[in-house]
Parts: structure tokens; C-alpha cells; sequence
């Protein structure tokens, strides 16, 4: 809070007594400019621009800063001088680029704009690779990666580094960036990205003396630029067969591709195309100067107005200047004691201001602090619940059976709070955002139902579900947080209704063209929430009262995670409840529909059995203990296995022995189970890879399967978990992506 000074309290008076004598006129905006039609230029744009359509990529970007400027969106413009400048980089028209990125900068020193100073240090490492500044340029995007959580800006970033890996060289870097984009989820430039990605591993393959896969590489890339009509990268492409065709001496081949590349050049580079899109480019940077100057024109028309108008000021202050003077006085006055308390709000600001800074120090040592022990806990633990599995496998006395499912149910508990806490964890640090992938809905809500019927069965609970067949078959969100949310509250019902029913209720609200809303309800029978406990019940470790945590157990954490996921869809939940006649959850979601269609499937999905005996598997496993548990769970079902002690062993067994199932620790001196894997995919790209971690905050899954894992077990598992895994695995496998 600022305090005005004895100076703008006169102004602000004056203003007062000059206010009966003038009105002030507002500037309207256009009301058809909405947001909805920057975004839409937006994704057309980058459509051309992917396919070389340069001419109509600007001037749809164009119509876009034209909208952004009539709603004096600042980040929209900022975005708009963006693309231009990335659009008239690829165009080679370096300095115009170089301006329009200028054009940013200056808006952006007055805007805290995170993505948009994120998107500038981007386009300047560009900048510097074109001038094969590639330390500068990666020092670049490191800083532009650290301040940006946006995925599709944080693949090109990533993108950018592999290209950069290549030239410094740093093979192992690029393989790992090249490898993780091959399989992006990106809504929009999926394809693109991960034909680029394709491309890059070509080029790694030639430099490092492996032409024949170089080669492979690249016709995956180039079916699917075809498929997508990218023309520059099926251009790059087949220039890169051609020349790899012709040094193997694979002179047909070279012939073929370098046909394709006459034809590519004729229709990329005629001279109609090149002057069209010089014109276009060189219209858009006139228009765009001469609004410039049209704006600064215009300002200085209001300041010569401005100007006439202080002439009129000066006589009429003259008239007031009696009345401000006797003001003049009490101001001073009032004025001494502002000053006063500006100096004790500042002193109180900086004290904030420390607070806060401690404040964000605090968490973030609280992150890395829960982070590191989450994975140690999760070590002992594996041990802690496997050798209880193993004991209560071993026909116990009745006496040590009490014991060891005393000791089971504290593992499990121990493990339930591990994860809760973690999880708000990944929240509070912004590690976790909504990730869009297509799915169905009813397949989604029929797994966690099926997922929570051993429970409910305890219960003597019926869960039920009421689904509006209206919703579209395929929908676009992130279904794996949805999942999480409804587990949560199912599971929540389950805990607190004996001999009653849970009702999952999922109903159609809204459906404009491809955008829906759909309702969702879990509603039980249990125990209800009193009235003065629903207003706390979604805080930390909050159950109500100490009574029902002593009686029904749990950390009080379900409903936190529900709140703080559902906040990553902008979305809040909402309770009824009376004491007594059970409590009803209900929330609405945005989502996108889909045309393609999904099978429904059945709520009664049970686990396949497996026969195991005679399979023999690998364990790559650092942690001794570790090992004797996972080998005696193997040989339990009649499997037989090897053991790794680090990735460098593993390797060497994996090309000298036929394993069923590889079981692979991620976290290991040396190598680590991730490089590891990717090393085994060189040469053996069907042996199942199942990755066995205590996952951490920073652990990413979508690197484990970019790595070639075929899929992911966290330790500790329940041991059916567990042999469904194995199981899945090796006699319904799914083809690596």
C-alpha cells in the first residue's frame, strides 16, 4: 500500500473541484476480439507453419495480434511478436526476426509474464544456434526450462538441446532428449515433434558410425511427416537417405530418394511460392511498423490535446487557489502523520517481505526433504511387507499369524501415508499439472470401481454406478488424475458405510460443439458428516473428530488430495452430508469430446490367473536384502531367476542369456536402471522390462516407458500387484511405442 504525499493529495484534490466542469470519454473495445479467436489463430498458424505454409501461418498470426491489440491483451501480444519472430527466423529473415523479438523484450520488462520470458530466452537460443553459439544457446534454454511448466514449449526446449547435444557432441544427452520426444503426448504437435525427434536420431546414428539404423530412424520419421504433410522435414528426410543410401553403396536407394528430392524442390521452392511468401512477409512487417507509428502518432496527438487543456487548468487553478491554500494547512497535516505511517508500513513490508522469502525457502527444503525420504522409507519398507508376505506364506503358528497380519497392516498403513503425503507434496511443489490423453469415461469409472470391490466386499458394501449413456464415448483429459479423485472419494465412502451402498454418478451437464461439462457425484449410506465438521473436512490429516479416526483409521489426507487435484483442473468440490444418512461428493469437469469411439467393458473386470512355473526372469537389484525377497517371491510361483548387482552387469547378461521378464531397479550406482534399459533396446526390443522403484518427487514415468520399460511396479507392492505384472507382461504384451 503506497501513501500519497502532500503533492498528489493537492492533485487528487484539485481533480475534485475540476471534475464539475469536465467529463471524461471511454474508449470501447470490440466486442467480437474474444480470446477464443486468438487461440484458434493460434493452432492454425502453427498447422501451416509445420507444413511450410509460411504465407498463411503469418497472416493468420496477423489476425491474431490485430484481435490481441484490440483487447490491449498484453501476454497476447507478446505472444503474437513471438511467433512472428520464430516465423521470420525460418523465412531466414534474421533481422526482422531479431525486431519483432525487440518488440517483446520492451513489453516484457513491464509484464510478469513467466511463459512469455520463457518462450524469449527460447527464440534468442535459436538466435545463438543459428550462429552456432551452442554452449551460450543451451545456457539459454536451461534458464528458459526453469521457468516454464508449459509441455509443448518444454518438448521444443528439449528438442533444441538434443540438435545442440549433436554439435558439442554429446551423443548420450541427444539420445535420451531424441528417445523421449519419440513418444510426447502433446495435443497439438505430437507428430511434428516426434518426426524432428526421429530426424535427430538419424543424424546421431551417422555420427556415431551406425548408418543402417541411422537409417531405420529416419524412414519412421519420414512416414510420419507424409502422413502430416511436413514438408521441410520430409525435404531434410530424404536428403539424409540419399546421402546414407549412396555412402553404403545402396545406389538404387540414393536414385529413388534423390527423385523424391527434385520433386520435394519443386513444389517447396518454385519461385510463385518463395515471392508469395516474401510479399506476405514483407506486407505483415510493413503493417506492422505502420501500426507503430500510428500508435506513436496518436500519443502524441493526446499530448498536444493534453497541453491545450493545462492553458484552461492554469486559469481555473487560479480561481481555486484561495480554497486550496486554506486546504493547504490541514494537508500539511494530515500529510506529517502519512509520512509517519509510510515508515512504519515500510519497516512492516520488509518484515513480510523476509517472512516470505524464509517462507519459500522453507518449502522448498521441505520438497527435497520429503522427496529423499519418501525413497529411502520406501526401501526398508519393500523389505518390511515382502519378508511378512514370504513369513505368511510359510504356514505360521496361529500365534505368529496375529503377529505377522499385525505387521502387514502397519506396512500398508505406513506405505497408504507415504504416498498421501507425497502426493500433496508434488502438488505444493507444481510438480504435477493435467496432462490431456484420450479416453472413455465409463472404462475409466468401471476400473476404479473394480479396483475398490475387495473393499467394498469387506464392507458388505454394494458400489454401484449411474452413468449417463448421452456422454460421448471418447473424451479428451487427463484421466489419470480423474482416476486418482474418484479412488479417493470411493474409496473414502467405502471406509465410513458398513452394509450400505456407494453410488458413483457421472451425467452429460453441457455440449457446445467438441466442449462438454459432466457432473460427478459419489454418494454413500455411511455415517454422514456433521455440520460444523463439513466445513474443515478438506484439510490436512482432518477426519472429523479423534472418535472416528480412532474407530475407522486412515491419515485424513484423501480428501486434501481430491481438493488440491482438482484445483489443476480449475474445478472445486462441493459436500452435502447430515449426520447419520450418509454424505454426497459432487464436482463438474471441462472436457473435450472426441469422435473416435471406445468398447464399453464390463464393471466386474476380475484378475487373470497365470501359470508361471518354468519361466526364468532377471533381477537388476543393488540392495542385497532386496534381492533375497524378490527371488523367493519369484521361485514361490515356480519361477527361476538370475541376479544383476548394477545396469553394466545387467546389459552383459541380457546379450548372452534369453530371459522371459527382465525386473529392473531404476536407482543404482553407475548406470542407472533407466540407461540401462535404454543400452538393452539397442539390441533386444521384445524381452519385457518391468521397472521396480521406490519412485521419488522428481521420478518421471513418462521417462521410464520413453526409456523402453514396458512397465512400472512401485516398491513396496502388494504381492498380487505384483504377479499381475509379471503375468500382463509376458503373456499379453503391449508393443513398445
Amino acid at each position: 500500500m503506497k501513501i500519497k504525499n502532500l503533492h498528489s493529495s493537492l492533485n487528487s484534490k484539485m481533480a475534485l473541484l475540476f471534475a464539475l466542469f469536465f467529463w471524461q470519454t471511454t474508449f470501447s473495445q470490440d466486442s467480437t476480439a474474444t480470446y477464443k479467436e486468438i487461440e484458434d489463430y493460434f493452432i492454425v498458424a502453427q498447422t501451416y507453419k509445420n507444413q511450410d505454409k509460411l504465407d498463411l501461418s503469418l497472416e493468420s498470426i496477423y489476425q491474431a495480434l490485430k484481435k490481441a491489440e484490440k483487447l490491449e491483451d498484453i501476454k497476447a501480444i507478446i505472444d503474437c511478436y513471438h511467433e512472428l519472430a520464430l516465423l521470420y527466423l525460418k523465412l531466414d529473415k534474421t533481422d526482422q526476426s531479431i525486431q519483432l523479438w525487440q518488440r517483446a523484450d520492451v513489453l516484457l520488462k513491464d509484464s510478469e509474464y513467466p511463459y512469455g520470458s520463457a518462450t524469449h530466452r527460447y527464440i534468442d537460443a535459436l538466435h545463438l544456434i543459428k550462429d552456432q553459439k551452442y554452449y551460450l544457446a543451451n545456457h539459454e534454454l536451461d534458464k528458459a526450462n526453469k521457468i516454464t511448466n508449459v509441455r509443448n514449449l518444454t518438448l521444443h526446449i528439449l528438442l533444441a538441446k538434443g540438435f545442440i547435444y549433436l554439435e558439442l557432441p554429446k551423443y548420450s544427452e541427444a539420445e535420451k532428449n531424441f528417445n523421449s520426444l519419440i513418444v510426447n503426448n502433446d495435443t497439438n504437435e505430437k507428430d511434428y515433434i516426434a518426426s524432428r525427434a526421429f530426424l535427430g536420431l538419424a543424424l546421431l546414428n551417422s555420427k556415431t558410425n551406425n548408418p543402417e539404423k541411422g537409417i531405420e530412424y529416419a524412414l519412421q520419421g519420414l512416414e510420419i511427416a507424409t502422413k502430416n504433410d511436413f514438408y521441410y522435414e520430409i525435404l531434410e528426410l530424404n536428403q539424409y537417405l540419399a546421402d546414407t543410401s549412396e555412402k553404403l553403396s545402396l545406389y538404387e536407394k540414393a536414385l529413388l530418394y534423390n527423385k523424391n528430392l527434385v520433386q520435394i524442390k519443386d513444389s517447396i521452392y518454385n519461385e510463385t511460392k518463395i515471392k508469395t511468401e516474401a510479399k506476405k512477409a514483407d506486407n505483415i512487417y510493413f503493417e506492422t511498423q505502420k501500426n507503430t507509428i500510428a500508435n506513436l502518432t496518436r500519443e502524441n496527438e493526446q499530448l498536444k490535446a493534453s497541453s491545450s487543456r493545462t492553458e484552461i487548468t492554469a486559469i481555473l487553478t487560479s480561481a481555486f487557489l484561495t480554497i486550496i491554500s486554506l486546504l493547504a494547512v490541514s494537508l500539511y497535516r494530515n500529510n506529517q502523520i502519512k509520512l509517519k505511517t509510510n515508515d512504519l508500513l515500510q519497516t512492516k513490508n520488509n518484515e513480510l517481505e523476509a517472512s516470505r522469502d524464509a517462507a519459500v525457502k522453507a518449502m522448498e527444503t521441505k520438497t527435497n526433504f520429503l522427496s529423499t525420504v519418501s525413497h529411502e522409507l520406501r526401501t526398508p519398507l519393500y523389505a518390511v511387507t515382502g519378508l511378512t508376505h514370504l513369513l505368511l506364506e510359510e504356514n505360521p503358528s496361529e500365534s505368529q499369524k496375529e503377529h505377522l497380519k499385525a505387521l502387514k497392516f502397519s506396512g500398508d498403513y505406513l506405505l497408504s501415508f507415504i504416498n498421501d503425503i507425497l502426493q500433496l507434496n508434488k502438488i505444493d511443489a507444481d510438480k504435477l499439472e493435467a496432462v490431456n490423453t484420450e479416453f472413455s469415461l465409463k472404462k475409466v469409472l468401471s476400473e476404479v470401481i473394480s479396483s475398490l470391490q475387495q473393499s467394498a466386499k469387506e464392507n458388505e458394501t454394494k458400489i454401484s454406478l449411474d452413468y449417463d449413456d448421452t456422454i460421448p464415448k471418447s473424451l479428451l483429459s487427463d484421466s489419470m488424475k480423474l482416476s486418482q479423485i474418484l479412488i479417493n472419494l470411493v474409496g473414502n465412502g467405502l471406509k465410513f458405510t458398513k452394509k450400505g451402498e456407494v453410488t458413483v454418478i457421472a451425467k452429460l451437464l453441457s455440449k457446445v460443439e467438441d466442449d462438454v461439462v459432466i457432473y460427478f457425484e459419489v454418494k454413500d449410506t455411511g455415517i454422514g458428516i456433521s455440520e460444523d465438521q463439513i466445513t474443515n473436512i478438506f484439510e490436512s490429516f482432518e477426519q472429523g473428530s479423534i472418535q472416528i479416526n480412532r474407530e475407522y483409521g486412515g491419515t485424513g489426507l484423501g480428501l486434501t488430495i481430491v481438493k488440491s487435484l482438482l484445483g489443476l483442473f480449475n474445478s472445486k468440490i462441493d459436500l452435502k452430508s447430515e449426520l447419520g444418512n450418509g454424505s454426497s461428493f459432487f464436482f463438474e469437469l471441462k472436457m473435450k469430446s472426441k469422435n473416435s469411439t471406445t468398447e464399453d467393458v464390463s464393471l466386474e473386470a476380475e484378475p487373470q490367473e497365470y501359470i508361471f512355473e518354468g519361466l526364468h526372469l532377471l533381477i537388476v537389484e543393488d540392495n542385497k536384502i532386496n534381492q533375497v525377497i524378490t527371488k523367493k517371491m519369484l521361485i514361490k510361483k515356480g519361477m527361476t531367476c538370475d541376479i544383476a548387482s548394477n545396469g553394466t552387469d545387467a546389459v552383459e547378461m541380457v546379450s548372452q542369456t534369453k530371459y522371459d521378464a527382465i525386473l529392473m531397479d531404476i536407482h543404482m550406482p553407475g548406470i542407472s536402471g533407466e540407461e540401462a534399459t535404454i543400452l538393452i533396446r539397442k539390441f533386444n526390443r521384445h524381452t519385457p522390462i518391468i521397472a521396480l522403484t521406490a519412485i521419488s518427487l522428481d521420478d518421471s514415468l513418462e521417462s521410464f516407458y520413453a526409456a523402453g520399460c514396458n512397465d512400472v511396479v512401485t516398491k513396496p507392492f502388494k504381492p498380487e500387484v505384483f504377479y499381475q505384472k509379471i503375468g500382463e507382461n509376458i503373456f499379453n504384451p503391449k508393443p513398445l511405442t
